[in-house]
């Protein structure tokens, strides 16, 4: 027998500032944090797959790193795209982009905490 794995089963973002990453993703976005949760990192109770700020790895340089988290993708569905994204740009996030058709649903991407490049999708 071959073992598989059956899909993404967690996503943490590795930060400098554990804290100010985990007020983004509250104030900005609405996420809650979940009971519990190591001390480096802030887990949110989302779902299907956990997420979570964190401290860097031993062995992680960011500051070496010329653009966080380049050539992964990391969508975010809400239920109102259109009214998340105004939202945001009212408070001022980096970059937001015009919303575009896809097959799931309207989206956009902005420059969330550190650099990391997000979209978002839904209704």
């Amino acid at each position: 027998m071959t073992a598989t794995v059956e899909g993404p089963d967690f996503i943490a973002l590795q930060v400098r500032d554990v804290p100010a990453a985990a007020a983004f993703f509250e104030e900005r976005l609405g996420l809650r944090r979940a009971p519990g949760g190591p001390a480096n990192a802030v887990v949110f109770a989302t779902s299907p797959i956990p997420f979570a700020v964190r401290e860097p790895l031993p062995g992680v340089d960011l500051d070496g790193a010329g653009h966080p988290g380049l050539g992964v993708a990391l969508w975010l569905r809400t239920t109102d795209a259109p009214a998340l994204r105004e939202q945001l740009v009212a408070a001022g996030t980096e970059d937001v982009t015009p919303l575009q058709a896809t097959p799931f649903g309207p989206s956009f991407s902005f420059t969330g905490p550190e650099g990391y490049r997000l979209t978002v999708h839904g209704d």
